[in-house]
């Protein structure tokens, strides 16, 4: 360990020094990969404890096995002075322990309700009672300012909705004293954000301990109090959030300076490369409003907005995901009727959606499969018959291309970290040799290190000339990146920059709608 760790907090006044939670030296180690080695972390009751690092870091590792997902090989854990073994997330529920994971574990084709309560129903002998369930969740979701019926069907929620109903579903036990909160932010609005806060705030006042993972810094220096930081599966030090800099932390978390958190010029805009993706009038029935653009070869494009305000929409729009009631797509000079996605493919246009893990890859297959799957037909050899060299070959080069960390091309996807799991969805699409690439959220839940080797792939794919277009919620991603700037909001476009002339209080002049919205046509 690089430093000690403290036995008492006095940021959150508790006086007892003794920790709610504590753990000593906890190891892990999957076949291959040495997850955790000889981790240390210590939670006061009445703190929001910050656990940051790269991902790959271990910070999901520690977490599963805090709530019973996984077993721990070695090392010890200790709640309210008392050593435990954790058998099972029921177990970890019994200690008072909850998490709320980062990707969601709902059920789509169950209400708000069944997903919250499942298996802990109200019932009238053997039966289920539906309106002391029903009544039962309003309650809970009315305590926690949160706007949603309970019997909503969860499979026709937002992603920011769904993440609120995680959220309420991980605080219904009444015996939390321990809320594990895995980048819970990722993708919920501003306003959402602070309901969070504010729950957050309540939560301490009543001395639940909170480890909260993000890698937000200016959200951590709003709710937390001190930060653990993790690096290679490996403990690296504690520190009170008042006594250390942004940059201190970014440091510890990767040990070396990043240049994406210097301050960076708006990149030039290239000379005009020919229109590949022009977008004329797009209607739909349930937002989009007269949205047209266009994406010339070797740019970056950035959409920007407010949650809600059609970004996403548009994207699912171009590529048929959503029916349009109007407009026209061309792509080079040629107009086209796209259907679904797999049209959209067929004629350049590859998406990667912000939740990767359910609409871009299949996570139960490996990285070789992943990679290749979009253009599986180029594998086929005579008499029909699928070459699993030729696509190793493929996956090899993209997987040594993309710098993507894993042990093997045969290593399932969902052992991989965010950041590799974003690569493989962006080497799909360059193995199907898209032209237009549309990326939602690149690098949603993404750490810092990573998020670096991302923006240096975008940048890479405009110069060889690719047409890229970016949808963030992060500003500072989109003023980054962007040759270009389309701000939206309500589902209309409100305003265009240039992105030598973009600043954050322009685009969000434009996001909020304060200056009057510009012609789209």
């Amino acid at each position: 360990m690089s430093d000690t760790m403290a036995t008492a907090d006095p940021a959150t006044g508790d006086e007892s020094g003794i920790p709610l939670l504590e753990i000593t030296d906890v190891s892990k180690a999957f076949p291959g990969v040495q997850a955790l080695l000889d981790v240390n972390l210590e939670l006061h009751s009445g703190e929001v404890l910050a656990l940051v690092g790269e991902n790959g870091a271990g910070k999901s590792t520690l977490m599963k096995i805090l709530s019973g997902i996984y077993s721990k090989d070695s090392g010890e854990i200790v709640i309210d002075g008392r050593r435990v073994e954790i058998a099972g997330p029921a177990h970890a529920h019994e200690l008072g322990i909850s998490i709320i994971h980062q990707e969601m574990h709902l059920l789509p084709h169950l209400t708000v309700a069944q997903n919250i309560y499942i298996g802990r129903e109200p019932k009238t002998g053997p039966w289920l009672h539906e309106r002391a369930l029903r009544t039962k969740t309003q309650e809970l979701l009315d305590r926690l300012d949160i706007h949603l019926g309970p019997n909503l069907l969860v499979g026709s929620l937002t992603v920011a909705q769904q993440q609120m109903v995680e959220i309420a579903k991980a605080l219904s036990y009444d015996s939390t004293r321990i809320l594990i909160m895995d980048e819970p932010t990722s993708a919920i609005s501003l306003a959402e954000t602070e309901v969070l806060f504010t729950l957050i705030r309540s939560l301490r006042s009543r001395g639940v301990g909170i480890v909260y993972i993000s890698h937000r810094m200016d959200e951590l220096r709003q709710i937390a109090d001190r930060l653990t930081v993790l690096r290679d599966g490996q403990y690296v030090g504690t520190r009170t959030l008042s006594d250390v800099t942004d940059d201190q932390v970014i440091s510890m978390m990767v040990g070396r300076t990043l240049a994406a958190h210097q301050k960076q010029e708006a990149p030039a805009s290239p000379d005009p490369g020919d229109v590949l993706l022009s977008v004329r009038g797009l209607s739909t029935k349930k937002l989009l409003n007269n949205v047209s653009f266009d994406v010339h070869k070797g740019e970056i494009l950035g959409f920007a907005g407010l949650m809600g305000a059609g970004r996403t929409e548009t994207a699912r729009a171009v590529i048929g995901a959503d029916p349009i009631t109007a407009g026209e797509i061309w792509v080079r000079d040629r107009r086209v009727r796209i259907t679904g996605p797999d049209v959209a493919v067929r004629n350049g246009i590859g998406y990667l959606p912000e939740d990767r893990k359910r609409q871009g890859l299949m996570l139960d297959q490996d990285v070789m499969f992943n990679l290749t799957m979009s253009s599986m037909k180029r594998y086929i050899v005579p008499p029909g018959i699928f070459s699993v060299r030729k696509a190793m070959k493929v996956a090899k080069e993209y997987i040594a291309a993309l710098r993507i960390k894993t042990p093997s091309a045969r290593s399932k996807v969902k052992n991989l970290s965010g950041g590799n799991q974003q690569k493989v969805v962006i080497g799909k699409w360059l193995a199907r040799d898209c032209d237009v690439l549309i990326f939602d959220e690149p690098t949603r839940g993404i750490d810092v290190g990573a998020k670096e080797e991302i923006y240096k792939l975008l940048q890479q794919l405009a110069a060889d000339g690719k047409a890229v277009v970016v949808i963030s919620s992060e500003l500072p991603e989109v003023l980054r990146l962007a040759h270009r700037i389309i701000v939206m909001s309500n589902g209309s476009i409100t305003g265009r920059l240039e992105a030598i002339d973009a600043d954050q209080e322009k685009v969000m002049q434009l996001a909020t709608k304060l200056v009057d919205p510009l012609e789209t046509t």
